[in-house]
Parts: C-alpha cells; sequence; structure tokens
C-alpha cells in the first residue's frame, strides 16, 4: 500500500471513529407509580417517576440515541410524550395516547427508542394521558455534540427551572368529575417551581426552591412551562434575563426583565448575578388572558441567593405583571427572533403546497342522554370539528397497515361558515356553539410545505390558546389581534429571521401565521396544551405520507408496542 493511500485510510479510520464517539446510546428507567407526598398542609398520593417531583432530568447531545424503559406501576394507563422531538421515522415513540400508540396498561411496560437529531437546547417529556401530566413530567437537555459549542458565552452552570401546577387532589378524578358533570373543572391549589410550591402557600415555608449563585457568574436557566392550564408570568427581583433560546431552537438575544411561557412552551435565559450581595425572590403567577374565567391566581416563588448573603437578609420581591397583562406577554412572545445562521437555523421555505385557514375556540355540546352531566358541556373545535380520539386502534397503527374506519381524512382546510370571528355577539348564533365531533385529519405529501393562520373565535369568549405540534418545528411568521386581513396582516410575514418554536400561543382574540415542511412520514397530533381544551375537542392532526425512498419511509413498529 502507497503512503497516501495508507495515510488516506487512516484519516476514514479515524473520521469513523470520531463520528461514532460523538453519537451515543444514553439509556434510562422509569419506574411510574404511586408516591405520597406532603404539600400544602395535605398528604396526597401522586402519581411519579422514579419517586420524584418533578421526574428525573434527561441529559443527551445532538445526535445521540436515547432508549427509555417506562414500566407501569401505576393504577392508570400511561403513555410518555418527548415533547418537542422531532421524532423523524420514530413516530411509534412519540407517545400521545391513541394517536402513535395504545396506552401502556397499568403492570406492562414499553421501551420508547429514538434518535435526537438537529436540536439543540431544552424539551420536556411528560405523561399524554388524562391530566397525569400534572406530576409525571421533567427536563429533556440536549447539548451540542462534543467539540461543538453554544452560540452564546458558556455559562458556569445550566439549571432546569420547572413550572408546575398542584392540585390538593387526585388529578385523574379532578379531570373525570368534570367529564361527569359537564362543569368546569376544579382549580389548581398552587403553583410550583421545581416541585416546590414556595413559602406565600400554607405548611410551605420549607417547600421553596432555592438557587445559590456566586457573584460575577452567568447562569443558563431552562424555563418549562410544565403547568397544565395556565399560561406564566416568571421574573427575578431586580435582575435581568437575555433570552438565547425558545423550544430547543436558538434565538438572537434578546434582554428582559420578565418571561412569559405557555404550556408547552421552553425558554432559554443567561441570568448574571450582577447585583449586590443578597436574596432575591424569583417568582411566577399565572397570565390569564380569558376575562371572566376563574383561574388559580396564587404566586410560586422561589429565591436566589448569592454566595456570602447573609442568612437573615429579607429577600427582595419582583413586581409581577398583573394577571391580564397582554401587552406584556405580546410584546415577549413577538419581539423575539430566530438566530439566522445559528446552529440547526432552518430559512423560511417559501413555495406553499397546502395552505390552512384554521379558527380555533371553544364551543358547547350536547349531555349525552342517562348521564350525570348538566349539560350543555364545554366543547372546543377547530373549523368547527371538534376531535375525538379513537378508542379501538390508534391512529399510527391504522396508517400504517391500512385500516379504515379509525380516522377520516376530511379535516376542512378553512371553516365552513366564514363569520366575524372576534366579535362577542356571535354567541348569539346558536349553532355556531355547538360541533360535530369526529376524527378527522389533514393528508399531506411528503415533503409539502405548509401554512397555517390561527384565527381565535369569540365563541364563549376569547382566549390566547397554546397550539403545540407534535413531529415538527415551525417558523412564526407573525401574530396580531382582531380577525385576520390578508390585504394588510400579509405584508407583516417575517421571512427574514422569524422565531422558530414547536408550541405558539395564539394570541387572545386574535391571529398567527406558522409554516411547516412535512418531511417525517406518520401520524402528528396537533393541539390546545391546555388540558381543559384538549379533551374536549381542541386538536385535529395531520397524515404525512410516507416519502418515494426507504429512508423516508415510516419502519415497522416495535415488537413491543403496546396492543388496545
Amino acid at each position: 500500500m502507497g503512503r497516501p493511500v495508507f495515510l488516506f485510510a487512516c484519516a476514514l479510520l479515524l473520521l469513523a471513529a470520531s463520528t461514532a464517539s460523538a453519537a451515543r446510546i444514553v439509556e434510562h428507567t422509569f419506574y411510574v407509580q404511586n408516591l405520597t407526598v406532603n404539600k400544602l398542609c395535605n398528604s396526597q398520593v401522586i402519581t411519579a417517576v422514579n419517586g420524584s417531583l418533578p421526574g428525573p432530568t434527561i441529559r443527551v447531545r445532538e445526535g445521540d440515541t436515547l432508549i427509555v424503559h417506562v414500566f407501569n406501576k401505576s393504577p392508570y394507563n400511561l403513555t410518555i410524550h418527548w415533547h418537542g422531538v422531532f421524532q423523524i421515522l420514530s413516530g411509534w415513540a412519540d407517545g400521545p395516547n391513541m394517536v402513535t400508540q395504545c396506552p401502556i396498561r397499568p403492570g406492562s411496560n414499553y421501551k420508547y427508542k429514538f434518535r435526537i437529531t438537529k436540536q439543540e437546547g431544552t424539551l420536556w417529556w411528560h405523561a399524554h394521558v388524562s391530566w397525569l401530566r400534572a406530576t409525571v413530567y421533567g427536563a429533556l437537555i440536549i447539548r451540542p455534540r462534543a467539540g461543538h459549542s453554544y452560540p452564546f458565552p458558556k455559562p458556569y452552570k445550566e439549571v432546569p427551572i420547572l413550572l408546575g401546577e398542584w392540585w390538593n387532589a387526585n388529578v385523574v378524578d379532578v379531570e373525570n368529575q368534570a367529564i361527569a358533570t359537564g362543569a368546569a373543572a376544579n382549580l389548581s391549589d398552587a403553583y410550583t417551581i421545581n416541585g416546590w410550591p414556595g413559602d406565600l402557600y400554607p405548611c410551605s415555608k420549607k417547600q421553596m426552591y432555592k438557587l445559590k449563585v456566586e457573584p460575577g457568574k452567568s447562569y443558563l436557566l431552562r424555563i418549562i412551562n410544565a403547568a397544565l392550564n395556565n399560561q406564566i408570568f416568571y421574573k427575578i427581583a431586580n435582575h435581568k434575563m437575555t433570552v438565547v433560546a425558545i423550544d430547543a431552537s436558538y434565538t438572537k438575544p434578546y434582554a428582559t426583565d420578565v418571561v412569559v411561557t405557555a404550556p408547552g412552551q421552553t425558554v432559554d435565559v443567561l441570568l448574571t448575578a450582577d447585583q449586590p450581595v443578597g436574596s432575591y425572590y424569583m417568582a411566577a403567577r399565572a397570565y390569564a388572558s380569558a376575562a371572566g374565567a376563574p383561574f388559580d391566581n396564587t404566586t410560586t416563588r422561589g429565591v436566589v441567593v448569592y454566595d456570602g448573603a447573609p442568612s437573615s437578609a429579607t429577600p427582595l420581591m419582583p413586581a409581577l405583571p398583573a394577571f391580564n397583562d397582554t401587552p406584556t406577554a405580546h410584546k415577549f412572545f413577538t419581539n423575539i427572533t430566530g438566530l439566522v445562521g445559528g446552529p440547526h437555523w432552518d430559512p423560511v421555505p417559501r413555495k406553499v403546497d397546502h395552505k390552512m385557514f384554521v379558527t380555533i375556540g371553544l364551543g358547547l355540546e350536547v349531555c349525552p342522554a342517562n348521564t350525570t352531566c348538566q349539560g350543555p358541556k364545554l366543547s372546543a373545535s377547530m373549523n368547527n370539528e371538534s376531535f375525538v380520539l379513537p378508542s379501538s386502534l390508534s391512529m399510527l397503527q391504522a396508517f400504517f397497515f391500512n385500516v379504515g374506519g379509525v380516522y377520516t381524512t376530511d379535516f376542512p382546510a378553512k371553516p365552513p361558515i366564514q363569520f366575524d370571528y372576534t366579535n362577542a355577539s356571535i354567541n348569539n348564533n346558536l349553532p355556531l356553539l355547538f360541533a360535530t365531533k369526529g376524527t378527522k385529519v389533514t393528508k399531506l405529501k411528503f415533503n409539502s410545505t405548509v401554512e397555517i393562520i390561527f384565527q381565535n373565535t369569540a365563541i364563549l369568549g376569547v382566549e390566547n390558546h397554546p397550539m403545540h405540534l407534535h413531529g415538527f418545528d415551525f417558523h412564526v411568521l407573525a401574530q396580531g389581534f382582531g380577525n385576520y386581513n390578508p390585504a394588510t396582516d400579509r405584508k407583516k410575514l417575517n421571512f427574514i429571521n422569524p422565531q422558530i418554536r414547536n408550541t405558539i400561543g395564539v394570541p387572545v382574540g386574535g391571529w398567527a401565521v406558522i409554516r411547516f415542511i412535512a418531511n417525517n412520514p406518520g401520524v402528528w397530533l396537533m393541539h390546545c396544551h391546555l388540558d381543559v381544551h384538549f379533551p374536549v375537542g381542541l386538536a385535529t392532526a395531520f397524515v404525512v405520507e410516507n416519502g418515494p425512498t426507504p429512508a423516508t419511509t415510516l419502519p415497522p413498529p416495535p415488537v413491543n408496542l403496546p396492543q388496545c
């Protein structure tokens, strides 16, 4: 072998070795079972993972393969959703109950296996059956591959901040009671930071999250809104934060003193400990956009304690926005832009193959006969279609095995009736308040570009709805209030540096325009991430056809896929 050929062969071997070392297999085991915890002067049995609330933090690098063995030792059906993960050719691991799998029955188990590609930042995992995600959730942190760096200064430490919601009750019972009676579900009793309610709640003086910092150091806070039904304002007294990523997508640095998150969303911020040595509260409470609707108006707080601060120091409290401060929320949601040219940045697709105008909002449903429901009961719909999950077979199995009768592909691309969407007087038009129930989806060609204009309606009242798309990120091209007007609002679309998300808070009484490329075959749920709205029909799904090659075709299901 000549010297040049030998050197070339060595180079190939080194390249292969470095590639292999860059991508690892990361393996975890989840034991999901009952756990008794004491909060707010109450002893409560909850469903939890590995005996902790929140559940374990999973840390991977981009390119890694993640395997999670889930053993369901709880009394409830269970699935786990890996919120925001693309699941390229691994839709069987996405997790929404009856969409990509049947549930893991009590006493059974399932192995989730998927590769994480072209994603860095903060995502999370949670249960996707009933309201179990109130206590079954945790962080999923994706760092750059070995040898790659963040597109911002390396922080001294990284800190997950999970914002949760707590009931002094069994959350499954709370949901079931609402379904049975047709009434609104009972409100939560507290919010939490990393599982702790904080000292404003009864019996909680010592149940407060504490973050110790060193003066002059910077910290990457990975903020996750894991609450079930509330958008949240978050502040730290006397401190600015710099947003560097949202929904595991890098952003142009954005300085702010308040973070606003909808359920399902994540925000990565850099915090510099640049204030006088002391103690400072971090606090969070609801952003409640639905006028007149009851909500949990309590406040959770933790404390940032500087190294060297006297233990007797009284922490400073931040001034939180008013509960209904929509201008502050809208400013935060709209001022963030994408990091053009940053890691995994994708430009906006300009040619649109499938256009949709989708109304989102609430409604009513007639109570079934011979039930305890005292109707009419709450419902919700998209384009006047109220989504119902199938009961006999998952939608992905129906897609793969070509089984009929599970769903239909006639979800309308526009509302069947056009009306003055955000005018409260539409509530006088009784037929508009009732939507048909069904399992209607949209079929998409592989690699087609989809544009969706979400339009909130005033049926039963306007509200900011966090819409989450499984399997894809999307560009947020524009957001605004009132009825979308193509003549004027089309000019507002940002094709240069829009933010990229997997969950968009559609403005209260307003609209949002998103685009994505359907480059992953399978069945992908799109739904409101408020758990009071998803079960009553605020959802639909996309069925993305297989591509032309084996590398663009959904593989068969794993052998241990749960059966109905």
